[in-house]
């Protein structure tokens, strides 16, 4: 027995299309998984290769406008913090930090625009965007089929999965916001201490 075609088409879908909700389609796949006593693999090959796809369509919207499309995912405090982030540190690490980017808030979105508005070589970042999505989807989805092997019901296995995400997407989002907050305190400190020297010159 596999996974339902209406199912997996639904999923192929979703993580194809930037900025939806790939994550709770992903988990619930997971729990369907769990709950028809089927490997979640099929769900993960789908969403990785979806989620990649959709990260070659922003890193090409980056290639042509990654300034403006960056700016405006940058309203929200949190992925203000991760785009932040993604940008301070991709320059010295690259590959490692868009990866582990996944895991930040529309860390996926910001790091495949960044990667196009830097002008990243496909050569490097199709590998890249295949294994940071082929590690996120591996990861969302055996929580998903965690939840659905605890318990029978497969609406609080689903709860239950969203719930370990969302508390891990959460713990991480703050945990971020205060690492921007001390970084932006200490650069405007840095500002404030060059400006009596600047003068006195």
């Amino acid at each position: 027995m596999s996974i339902p075609i209406a199912a997996a088409i639904t999923m192929f879908l979703v993580a194809v299309i930037p900025l939806a909700p790939t994550e709770p389609v992903l988990a619930a796949m997971g729990v369907l998984a769990a709950s028809e006593h089927v490997s979640p693999l099929g769900a993960i090959v789908i969403a990785a290769i979806g989620c990649s796809l959709s990260d070659h369509l922003l890193y090409a919207i980056g290639r042509f406008a990654g300034g403006p499309a960056l700016t405006r995912l940058r309203r929200k405090p949190a992925v203000d913090a991760a785009t932040d982030w993604l940008i301070r540190n991709s320059t010295r690490w690259g590959v490692p930090i868009l990866i582990a980017g996944r895991w930040l808030p529309a860390g996926g979105t910001v790091g495949s625009l960044l990667a196009g508005t830097l002008r990243w070589p496909l050569k490097r970042f199709t590998p890249t965007s295949l294994t940071g999505a082929t590690l996120w989807s591996t990861y969302v989805a055996l929580l998903g089929y965690l939840g659905g092997s605890i318990v029978n019901q497969p609406v609080v296995g689903l709860v239950i999965s969203l719930a370990l995400t969302g508390l891990l997407g959460f713990t991480a989002s703050v945990l971020l916001q205060r690492a921007h907050r001390r970084h932006a305190a200490a650069e405007i400190a840095e500002t404030a201490s060059t400006e009596p020297v600047l003068a006195a010159r």
